[in-house]
């Protein structure tokens, strides 16, 4: 038996809370360090879905990689799933920036997942008190933009990309989980990206991108993230041998045609 407490503690050993950017709210959100856990579920976010899945499977304690709780709250109507999480008893953890930045972590796991070599860690400029959240590396063989669009789509089980057609071949490419456009898309092209794959991107930014001959790869939200849910259960398990842990179930929130 474990508790709260002990599985904080082993999250934070892996990515510290404490290297979390400045706005975010990563950490222990519902429950104390005191509580005992005999079940785990983990998630990229806590949806409906999700917790249906958990109170079905019995877990006390659910760790997320997105927070339910980012903002103030100003009220919980009962509606709500940090009233419905509580009513049910069931603890949540979540880690967020600071398991993007983290060895082995959101961008490794993407990195690694488009079989990037050498691959480096990327800053934000802006953010130079936070370790880097972004990762670059090279292509196993050039591609054209076309090429890594289908590959990435492959790769990460995308209903679909979107992306901007770069003219030329493409090896050096940088990965950022999530939304990454906004802080990464200029620090990869000043380090010699001819590409980043990201999860969200705006719309000066796809001009940006045309203009300047950069392929800017959108693989959603949550296909560029969702593999960290599968390496927390990973984690847990090899950390807490006899602690249940289980992948919820949760799916792809945006529809192709």
């Amino acid at each position: 038996m474990h508790t709260l407490g002990e599985i904080y503690d082993m999250l934070d050993s892996w990515a510290p809370f404490a290297t979390q950017l400045s706005y975010d709210n990563a950490g222990l959100l519902i429950g104390s360090r005191e509580r005992e856990v005999h079940k785990v579920g983990t998630a990229l976010d806590v949806t409906p879905e999700t917790l249906a899945d958990a109170m079905e499977k019995g877990c006390g304690l659910i760790v997320t990689h997105h927070p339910v709780i980012f903002r103030p709250l100003r009220a919980v109507p009962e509606e709500s799933l940090v009233f419905r999480l509580i009513k049910a008893g069931i603890a949540l953890l979540s880690a967020h920036t600071n398991l993007d930045a983290a060895d082995g972590g959101v961008n490794d796991l993407l990195a690694a997942r488009l079989e990037l070599e050498q691959v480096e860690k990327l800053a934000d400029p802006k953010e130079s008190a936070y370790p880097a959240g972004a990762r670059i590396g090279r292509l196993r063989q050039p591609m054209t933009a076309d090429e890594l669009a289908a590959f990435v789509k492959e790769k990460l089980g995308a209903g679909g990309v979107r992306y901007t057609r770069r003219e030329g071949r493409i090896q050096r490419v940088a990965v950022c989980g999530g939304a990454g456009a906004d802080d990464f898309m200029a620090p990869a092209m000043a380090a010699g990206a001819e590409a980043l794959v990201t999860g969200e991107a705006k719309h000066h930014q796809w001009l940006e991108a045309k203009e300047r001959n950069f392929t800017l790869l959108d693989g959603s939200h949550f296909s560029t993230e969702q593999l960290v849910a599968d390496e927390l259960a990973a984690r847990l398990s090899a950390a807490f041998p006899d602690l249940e842990v289980c992948r919820l179930r949760e799916s792809e929130p945006v529809r192709y045609l």
